[in-house]
């Protein structure tokens, strides 16, 4: 529906299209349909279909390590599918559908997009937008560059504590070795890729070895193009966002990317756009859906893609989100691992959640309402997600709500009646 709409606005423009006006709840509804949330969940087993389907709408999933609820990645998926194996992204990354770079930030990536990213691989050859000593590594230590990249050669795939002479580890989250950091240098230049253990443990080896041969084999597109198809994937994945929400989905340079937007705008494969209230211009996929309505609820992990740029999650839904995690616990206003709520296409409620392990129990920590809600509603609806969440991570207890937050008192009485 939403392409012949679209299609209705273009055909009454000569050339280039003309901007459109959008309300907040299209620009809403349109949001929710290109990240997957218009879709019902699947019936039935899930499997590689169901996960290709949801790396089709939002292009890339970011990793984090956090594990007090479980590994970020896995949320996403959960989010769109509901129950599906746990194993489905290594089965994905396994079977060639999928592979690791730095693409958000450290992100599950389609292996589609390989050539998209190799600009990035070569400016890390060069030193060039990489970080601190990783883009120095290779120009200051070569041979234990060298000494890296021949024991995966000969080993692969190794973890990096099977690297021999990597020296010493410093203190401190970032205090890696130098083996490690010629390992990171290797990892964002593309000459080695990595897969994931089943401790979350990266397990090294050369791209020819892990990745598709027609993948490694495909035409490098230049600079300039790879860039403008990345702001592409950017658009079909938001539907409709400002060049700041584009530019961020591959973490491109915004001046950069306002030309190649223009471009793309020019040639009919963006359609300008006004949307209410919103004071930067913004970009619509001519190709987006736009769902008369939404139904469903989702809990969305702190890294989900609908929500990691916060200025458009605000700009949206009028909700402000802040990850806690490195703030002191005195100075949290809603806890330390929050995920917001989506329910009938709005965010209505946030809840701090960890997973009990050795009890078998869901913790809620904390639960918020937003202002604007009907609590018993949000409140009976939030249980019977929580409850599906909890069988989904093997919480066979069930859900535990304390009693924290201006929701936590509704929350415990609709979690009681389940």
């Amino acid at each position: 529906m939403g392409a012949a709409w679209c299609s209705g606005i273009l055909s009454a423009v000569p050339g280039a299209p003309s901007p459109v006006s959008l309300s907040l709840d299209q620009a809403r509804r349109i949001a929710l349909g290109a990240q997957g949330f218009a879709d019902r969940r699947p019936v039935g087993a899930v499997d590689r279909r169901h996960g290709r389907k949801v790396f089709d709408r939002v292009g890339i999933i970011q990793i984090d390590s956090v594990n007090v609820l479980a590994r970020s990645q896995e949320l996403p998926l959960f989010a769109r599918l509901g129950h599906h194996r746990r194993d489905l992204i290594p089965l994905l990354t396994k079977a060639g559908d999928i592979f690791e770079y730095w693409a958000h930030e450290a992100s599950h990536v389609p292996v589609g997009l390989h050539p998209l990213l190799r600009w990035r691989m070569d400016d890390a050859r060069e030193g060039r937008g990489t970080w601190g000593r990783v883009g120095r590594i290779n120009r200051e230590h070569p041979e234990l560059v060298a000494n890296v990249l021949t024991q995966v050669a000969l080993k692969g795939p190794v973890t990096m504590g099977e690297i021999e002479g990597a020296g010493e580890r410093h203190d401190g989250m970032w205090g890696w070795s130098p083996g490690k950091v010629a390992m990171e240098y290797l990892f964002w230049s593309g000459q080695v890729t990595a897969r994931r253990g089943p401790n979350f443990e990266r397990r090294y080896d050369l791209p020819e070895r892990m990745l598709p041969s027609g993948v490694l084999d495909a035409a490098t597109p230049s600079r300039h193009d790879a860039k403008k198809d990345l702001l592409l994937i950017g658009a079909r994945s938001h539907g409709i966002g400002t060049a700041r929400d584009l530019a961020d989905y591959f973490r491109l340079n915004i001046p950069e990317s306002r030309p190649l937007l223009a471009e793309l705008v020019a040639e009919g494969r963006l359609v300008p756009a006004h949307v209410e209230g919103w004071k930067e211009h913004a970009y619509l996929d001519p190709d987006a859906r736009r769902p008369n309505r939404h139904r469903g609820r989702a809990l969305l992990s702190p890294f989900d893609s609908l929500v990691w740029e916060r200025s458009r999650a605000e700009r949206l839904w009028g909700f402000r989100y802040r990850i806690e995690i490195y703030v002191p616990k005195p100075k949290r206003i809603h806890g330390y691992y929050v995920l917001p709520f989506l329910l009938d296409g709005d965010l209505v409620a946030r809840v701090d959640l960890k997973s009990d392990r050795q009890a078998g129990v869901l913790l809620v920590q904390a639960a918020f309402a937003e202002a604007h809600v009907e609590t018993d509603h949000v409140a009976d609806e939030l249980a019977a997600e929580l409850a599906e969440l909890a069988v989904f991570l093997g919480l066979d207890a069930g859900v535990v709500v304390k009693p924290k937050g201006d929701l936590a008192a509704d929350l415990a009485r609709a979690v009681a009646h389940l």
